[in-house]
């Protein structure tokens, strides 16, 4: 203690004393200020009975069996003892001891560890007892079997004692061989200012410890413990590294921003899962809410509303076509494939309500099935429509004979066969890799829920076809760009073609770099399809809604062939030389197919009676025509494009004027028939 105090060290220890040190004034005489705060342990003993009467009575006249009584009786009473031996100890005492002097118990102060001396002895005598009993079978004194006693056989009989002793405790050796562990817990504390003293502040019983925690006082007014000065306990969210060779003192470090400190290691972090992070303590990890694109946020609201304005446009293009189901413009646009292309601009803008659901494994598989399959109806029908129109005006070059596959029921079969295949592609699609919503983990921050073929980017497979079909449709609007200006669908389809191909140009960059962004890739999707079904409307079906609804004298038949090619002009003649030699002139090309009712009537003949005419009514009210043979008659008729070639020997008006040309007398003839079938489709 007194090291303690010379290197000013007072407050950097707080004491555990053994039971050596069991409340003695040795300890914390002169000390006290060093002392404070010592916990200890005293063995707890009770006062042996009788004893301080015995001791109190003793003199040294009545105790001669002990040689050292008379030198106790000098030291405690300062005297020395007549006749007693000068010693360093007694020859300064001053005065001599007159034998009157008495112990009481004011003068006395008996050790309080006594009971363990009697418990000893006593130990020891009941052990010879019970040895003696069973080995000297009763008699008296030691017997030959005792001389001498072997200590085995002592230990043996002294384990198994048991006994209660002066104080009254029972005493018994435990399977180790102790005595019973029962000890005092003593403190020294600074009861007031400048006032110390040891205080009982709870027992050990038996292996069961009993602590009174407001009684501990390591210093005046601080009851808290103290901490260890080694290593402080680590933070929430850090784990303990050990210095080399210590089992008490650690390093703290923090975890990562994505770990907490293991459960059950203190001395490692522990990754939290994708999907979760670190609470703020980082003593857990949870779970990160859901990402998806709700249909009440502003990027939905946009998308639907743009889709609810194109499905409201297309129910109403799809009323008028109904309502003029049979005049000119609405057949010479192919109603059936006119009806298909509204039924695919409409699934479009229905794709949008689809895309802004929140994802199930029910709602990705419709996402899957619809968004290909919408394109794919739109564009199968294009496709069929440009594909029929390049094979009418190719034919027309090289033979007289009327393609095949042009009648309307050839073409709902060649574009429901198209779209077939989208079907096919999209069934095996689902069994192989059934559609499912996923969580996805861009980032260690998010959590998107979303359909899994939009992680992978495996949604190109469903547009993979839909792609293939705009890339033909966009080269047969190319090779057909110099058709007629009269047959002016093709130029629009073809305006069709290149603005998607802009679109989607534009598309796929937009959806691969948002991948982080599940709003506006959704978004950007459902925009891009919506956008390609209102370019197919207002490129397609708003010229022919001008003439039907604004300019309704325009809707009918001879509108459909513009002055300059309803007849081979004299002066103003073009002709057109097929390989067979047939010089031809083109007439009538611009949206003329199916114009021509189904009960309008063409006779032509191959002899010379001038006098022979026909007469055709027509159920839009348009003129007679008249036509007047006087030779041989060669008339080339190709589907959806009025090509009227040169007549021999012939002179006829039809629409603005004659129409009169000198051809070869062998020319390739078709009949009034074929050419009444061509016009009708």
């Amino acid at each position: 203690m007194r090291a303690v105090r010379r290197a000013n060290a007072t407050e950097n220890f707080s004491w555990i004393g053994s039971d050596g040190w069991s409340a003695r004034n040795l300890v914390s005489d002169g000390n006290e200020v060093e002392v404070e705060g010592t916990l200890s342990v005293q063995p707890q003993a009770n006062p042996v009975r009788g004893f301080e009467e015995y001791f109190l009575s003793l003199t040294v006249e009545n105790n001669k069996r002990n040689p050292w009584f008379a030198e106790f009786w000098e030291a405690h009473f300062q005297c020395h003892y007549p006749n007693s031996s000068r010693t360093p100890y007694n020859q300064n005492f001053p005065g001599t001891c007159t034998g009157q002097e008495t112990l009481t118990k004011e003068n006395m102060a008996f050790e309080g560890q006594l009971q363990f001396v009697s418990d000893a002895v006593m130990a020891f005598a009941h052990a010879l007892r019970d040895m003696h009993r069973d080995v000297c079978h009763g008699r008296h004194g030691l017997c030959d079997a005792m001389k001498p006693t072997k200590g085995t056989e002592l230990l043996r009989y002294l384990r198994k004692v048991e006994f209660e002793g002066l104080s009254g405790d029972n005493f018994r050796f435990d399977p180790q061989g102790d005595g019973p562990a029962r000890y005092n817990i003593i403190h020294f504390k600074q009861v007031s200012q400048g006032v110390f003293r040891w205080v009982r502040v709870g027992e050990y019983w038996e292996g069961e410890l009993r602590l009174n925690m407001s009684e501990i006082q390591f210093k005046l007014g601080h009851p808290q413990p103290p901490e260890s000065v080694c290593s402080l306990e680590c933070e929430l969210g850090q784990a303990k590294k050990y210095l080399e060779g210590e089992s008490c003192c650690w390093h703290c470090f923090n975890c990562t921003q994505y770990q907490i400190r293991h459960p059950t290691d203190e001395t490692q972090c522990q990754l939290c899962p994708q999907g979760t992070v670190p609470d703020q303590r980082h003593t857990k990890c949870e779970p990160i809410p859901e990402e998806y694109l709700r249909a009440d946020s502003g990027w939905a609201i946009g998308a639907m509303a743009f889709s609810a304005t194109g499905i409201v446009v297309t129910a109403l293009v799809a009323g008028v076509f109904l309502r003029h189901h049979d005049t000119p413009v609405v057949r010479a646009s192919g109603r059936e494939l006119s009806y298909i292309l509204l039924l695919g601009i409409f699934l479009c803008y229905a794709m949008t309500f689809v895309l802004v659901l929140k994802p199930s494994d029910i709602v990705c598989g419709l996402q899957r099935f619809g968004a290909g399959f919408s394109f794919t109806v739109v564009y199968a029908a294009l496709l069929t429509k440009t594909n029929r129109i390049s094979r009418i005006f190719n034919a027309g070059k090289r033979t007289a004979k009327r393609p095949s596959f042009i009648s309307p029921r050839s073409q709902l079969i060649i574009c429901s066969g198209l779209t077939g295949f989208q079907v096919l592609i999209n069934a095996v699609w689902m069994v192989v890799s059934p559609p499912s919503a996923v969580h996805h983990y861009p980032t260690r921050d998010d959590n998107l829920l979303v359909c899994s073929s939009s992680v992978n980017a495996s949604y190109m497979i469903s547009f993979s076809y839909p792609i293939v079909l705009i890339v033909i449709c966009t080269l047969y609007a190319v090779l057909t760009r110099k058709i007629p200006e009269a047959f002016n669908e093709s130029k629009y389809i073809g305006f069709t073609m290149y603005t998607t191909c802009v679109i989607w140009l534009a598309f796929v960059p937009i959806y691969f770099s948002t991948a982080n962004n599940i709003a506006i890739r959704i978004t950007s999707m459902s925009v891009t399809i919506s956008m390609s079904a209102t370019v197919t409307v207002a490129c397609l079906f708003t010229p022919k809604l001008y003439i039907i609804l604004v300019r309704p004298e325009r809707n009918v038949r001879q509108s459909m062939m513009p002055v300059r090619y309803s007849a081979v002009r004299g002066p103003r003649h073009q002709s057109i030389s097929g390989p067979t030699g047939v010089t031809s002139s083109v007439v009538g090309a611009g949206n003329l197919l199916g114009v021509l009712p189904p009960n309008h009537g063409m006779e032509s003949g191959s002899h010379s009676d001038a006098g022979h005419s026909t007469n055709a009514a027509n159920n839009h009210s348009s003129t007679s025509k008249q036509l007047t043979t006087r030779g041989t008659q060669t008339l080339n008729c190709v589907n959806n494009a009025e090509k009227h070639v040169t007549i021999n020997n012939t002179t006829h008006t039809m629409g603005n004027g004659p129409v009169s040309n000198n051809s070869q007398p062998n020319s390739p003839t078709k009949s009034a028939d074929q050419c009444k079938s061509d016009l009708t489709l």
